[in-house]
């Protein structure tokens, strides 16, 4: 198949471009620009904060993968808060407004968002039927998903992967976190008990073409583990798996005091997210449990 995908240069984008070519199916990216784009790859270049972006590109593509977006880590001040909420609602309004246009358009939108559109949940089970929660990343979420509208009344079906924390070496959580695990100063956040889903970066490619091959299946999808594990579990296998001790601790207060309330939506949520609709159509997961998909990402 030929997809296009947005973000294809971040942490997810890059390893999914990847798998996608190795497994025989055509890509092209969508960058802000064509520098650090290699000659030989199809490009589509847009300027989402200028509201442009190269239609004709987009058209006779099989699938588009919308990724993109401000990283949501860093220090929140409050205009770096306005980044992350404009480049998701806005650049997801100008790609589908796009897309409902083409005289070929695509058959399926797949739109990254995040179990953060769940708010705190503490230890209440939650699946895609579950209602949205509170909190600034879940009023992102919901206006970024809200903004795939023009693409769902063209007729384009439009799945929306709730990614849970995306785990690698090489970014993310992990990535930031990793450093001080091998130093033997890996820290628990607040008392431990929120729930944090999660989800191997190599599983992602997969389980969405998973999606992909079953039609029936249209908006929201869960891309998180089966097996759920709280902050202090999380923390425990971190460090067993490198090999050091785990024993600082951050408590709740010290935390809050990042600005913009970053630890308060990053570190001290939860929520224990369920993966029903891969479950219910038997994706076969390559990574269900948290220690062997931690032992083969750092390996």
């Amino acid at each position: 198949m030929r997809f296009a995908i947005t973000g294809s240069t971040g942490l997810v984008g890059t390893e999914l471009a990847g798998w996608l070519r190795h497994n025989g199916h055509e890509v092209t990216r969508v960058v802000r620009s064509y520098g650090g784009v290699a000659q030989h790859e199809r490009t589509v270049v847009w300027q989402p904060d200028r509201g442009s972006i190269d239609a004709d590109g987009l058209e006779n593509h099989d699938v588009v993968i919308h990724l993109a977006g401000e990283n949501i880590s860093g220090i929140w001040t409050e205009a770096k808060k306005r980044r992350i909420r404009e480049s998701r609602v806005r650049g997801t309004t100008l790609l589908t407004s796009t897309l409902a246009t083409l005289a070929h358009p695509p058959r399926a939108l797949i739109v990254a968002s995040g179990f953060d559109v769940y708010g705190n949940r503490s230890d209440e089970l939650i699946d895609e039927r579950s209602a949205p929660g509170r909190g600034f990343l879940a009023d992102v979420a919901l206006a970024s998903e809200a903004a795939t509208r023009p693409a769902s009344d063209a007729g384009i079906r439009v799945i929306i992967t709730r990614f849970g924390n995306v785990l690698s070496p090489r970014g993310g959580m992990l990535g930031v976190l990793l450093p001080f695990f091998r130093l033997g100063l890996g820290p628990r956040f607040g008392d431990g008990h929120q729930y944090w889903p999660w989800i191997a970066v190599t599983e992602i490619a997969p389980a969405m073409l998973h999606v992909l091959e079953r039609p029936e299946i249209h908006g929201p999808v869960n891309l998180v583990a089966p097996e759920q594990v709280t902050n202090e579990q999380f923390t425990n296998t971190i460090a067993a798996v490198v090999g050091r001790p785990s024993f600082l601790s951050v408590p709740a207060f010290a935390a809050k005091l990042a600005p913009g309330g970053m630890a308060q939506e990053l570190l001290l949520r939860g929520a224990r997210v369920v993966p029903r609709i891969l479950l219910d159509t038997a994706y076969p997961f390559r990574f269900p449990q948290l220690k062997p998909a931690l032992e083969a990402l750092l390996r």
